[in-house]
């Protein structure tokens, strides 16, 4: 990676792992709202976020197969890979989903 790209992706790493730890970093309020759109809302654009993923991972490959200068091996490989990640994630959650429907719907009223 990129020394630019790799100390933005560091700051986004510490950023969350501060949230998590229940303190909002320097200037920065902890986002936890629920967005206007509710659940549907809220799969719909987890679905989205997950085709750009693999949008940029297919771009990228495509760049770097052409031999566009500034694209490097190791970039390519982190983008498929976080598609891949996302794209598992989606899986499961549809999982889940399918899971708990079919529970709800063999419940005896």
């Amino acid at each position: 990676m990129s020394s630019p790209a790799l100390a933005s992706a560091l700051a986004q790493m510490q950023s969350l792992a501060t949230q998590a730890g229940g303190e909002a970093a320097k200037g920065q309020q902890l986002d936890t709202a629920v967005g206007n759109g509710g659940f549907a809302g809220e799969l719909q654009s987890s679905i989205q976020r997950i085709n750009e993923l693999k949008l940029q991972a297919a771009d990228s490959a495509k760049a770097f197969q052409a031999g566009e200068p500034g694209v490097e091996l190791n970039d390519v490989m982190v983008d498929m890979q976080k598609a891949s990640v996302a794209s598992e994630m989606g899986l499961q959650v549809r999982n889940r989903l399918v899971t708990a429907y079919k529970d709800i719907m063999n419940m005896q009223v």
